[in-house]
C-alpha cells in the first residue's frame, strides 16, 4: 500500500515532497528558544531527554541520542494521505527518480542533511570523526557547514563567537595534557584555541578533525549523513561532561588511550595561521535580477552545498537547478510548485507545516516556480544540496 501512496504523492505534486518537522531534544545545554516552537513545547519529549534544540532538514538518517530516544528520531517524513512516509522510504522506492542516477549510483540514499540548531549558550570545544576513525565504530565521517540566517536570529545567545582549532603555537602535547585532566579538574581548553565573532549572513566550512565549539547564535548547518563526535571540553558555561562525551566515539580497546583521541584530529588543519582565509564563506551571489537573487551560501567542499534564494515582493520566478535539493521557508509566503508556501510564526509539537520541501532531480531541472503575492515581505529560502551541483563555487 505504502509504495501505491508514495508513487501517488509523487506524481501528484511533480516531484516535489512537502515535509513535515522534525525537531530533535539534546540532553546538554540550554535551548536558545528561536525555533519557532511554541514555548510549552520544549520539553515535549519529557524532561529526561533534554529541551529540544534543533530541528532536522532532508534526513533519512536516525540521530545518535541515546537509549531513550525512539527509532525513527531524526527522520523525515512527507506529508502524505493518512499515515506519513519517511523520505528515506521514498528514496528507497523511487531511487534515481528522486535523487538522480549518479548520487544513487554513488551512495544508494540521500547522502546529507541540515538542521537548525539552537543553542543560548556555547556548545563544547569538540571534533567531528573523519570517514577512518568513523568507519572504525561502524558511522560515516562528518564534515560539516554553518550559516548564520539573520531572519532566526532575534537575539545572540550568551556567546555569539565560534572557537576553531588551536592556535598555530599549540602542540599536541599540550591538548594532551589537558585531555589527561578531563575528570579532575576545569581544563579549559579553549584557552589553547582561537574564538572569531559570529557574522549574520556569512557561514563557515569545517572539516572532519578540526575542533570546534560552535557559538550561541541559531545556526543553519547542512552536513553529511552522520552523527559522531568526541567532546575534548569537559566544562562549558558551568556544565561539566562526562568522561563518555570524549570517548563514545572510540572502539573500546581505545578509550582510555589519549594518543588515539588524538589521533582524531587533523593536525595541520587545526592549526592553519590563515583559518579564516581558509574556511569563512561569505556569501557569493549566482543569478541575480530585478525579481530576486540566489546566492550560495555553502560551498567550498567536496561534500555538500546551500543557498539561499530571495523572491521580492509581487514577483514571481521559475529557478532551475541541475540536481536533487531540500529546502526551508525562513521569511514570507505564496506559491512554491503547486503548494501554499508560508514561513510560520509558531509550531506546536507534532503539528504539521508548509515551510519545508523536497525537490526531485527532475523537478528541479524542469525549474520551480514561485510566486510571492506580498506587497512588502520577501520569500526567503534556504536551499541544501549533496556534493553533484555543478555550479557550486
Amino acid at each position: 500500500m505504502s509504495n501505491a501512496v508514495i508513487k501517488n504523492v509523487f506524481e501528484k505534486n511533480h516531484g516535489i515532497l512537502r515535509l513535515n518537522p522534525v525537531f530533535v531534544p539534546r540532553r546538554f545545554s540550554k535551548p536558545g528558544r528561536r525555533l519557532k516552537l511554541h514555548p510549552d513545547d520544549y520539553f515535549a519529549l519529557g524532561t529526561k531527554r533534554g529541551a529540544i534544540k534543533e530541528r532536522w532538514f532532508s534526513s533519512v538518517i536516525t540521530c545518535k541520542n541515546g537509549p531513550l530516544a525512539a527509532p525513527d528520531e531524526g527522520l523525515s517524513y512527507v506529508d502524505t494521505p493518512g499515515e506519513p512516509i519517511t523520505l528515506r522510504d521514498f528514496v528507497n522506492e523511487l531511487g534515481a527518480e528522486i535523487i538522480g542516477k549518479e548520487l544513487m549510483d554513488n551512495y544508494g540514499t540521500w547522502p546529507m542533511y541540515s538542521k537548525f540548531f539552537d543553542y543560548e549558550e556555547p556548545l563544547f570545544h569538540h571534533v567531528h570523526l573523519d570517514f577512518e576513525a568513523a568507519a572504525r565504530v561502524g558511522a560515516l565521517g562528518k564534515p560539516e557547514a554553518y550559516y548564520f540566517p539573520p531572519q532566526l536570529n532575534n537575539h545572540p545567545g550568551t556567546f555569539p563567537h565560534t572557537y576553531f582549532g588551536f592556535d598555530p603555537d599549540v602542540t599536541p602535547e599540550m591538548v594532551k595534557e589537558r585531555l589527561l585532566d578531563y575528570e579532575k579538574r576545569d581544563t579549559r581548553i579553549t584557552d589553547l584555541s582561537r574564538a572569531y565573532r559570529i557574522e549574520l549572513g556569512t557561514g563557515w566550512y569545517t572539516p572532519p578533525g578540526v575542533i570546534h565549539a560552535p557559538g550561541s547564535y541559531l545556526t543553519y548547518e547542512p552536513q553529511w549523513n552522520s552523527d559522531v563526535n568526541s567532546v575534548y571540553e569537559n566544562v562549558t558555561a558551568g556544565e561539566v561532561y562526562p568522561f563518555e562525551f570524549l570517548v563514545e566515539n572510540c572502539p573500546e580497546d581505545k578509550q582510555q588511550d589519549m594518543d588515539y583521541v588524538l589521533s582524531l584530529l587533523d593536525w595541520e588543519k587545526n592549526v592553519d595561521p590563515h583559518y579564516k582565509k581558509t574556511y569563512f564563506r561569505p556569501p557569493v551571489v549566482c543569478t541575480q535580477d530585478d525579481a530576486h537573487v540566489e546566492k550560495w551560501i555553502t560551498y567550498g567542499n567536496p561534500y555538500f552545498g546551500a543557498k539561499e534564494l530571495t523572491v521580492y515582493p509581487g514577483q514571481t520566478v521559475t529557478i532551475k537547478d541541475p540536481v536533487a535539493y531540500g529546502c526551508i521557508f525562513v521569511q514570507g509566503h505564496g506559491k512554491f510548485g503547486s503548494f501554499d508556501a508560508e514561513t510560520p510564526a509558531m509550531l506546536r509539537f507534532g503539528q504539521k507545516s508548509a515551510d519545508e520541501y523536497f525537490v526531485s532531480e527532475k523537478a528541479a531541472r524542469e525549474g520551480v516556480t514561485i510566486s510571492n503575492p506580498s506587497e512588502y515581505d520577501p520569500i526567503v529560502i534556504l536551499k541544501h544540496f549533496a556534493n553533484n551541483h555543478p555550479d557550486m563555487p
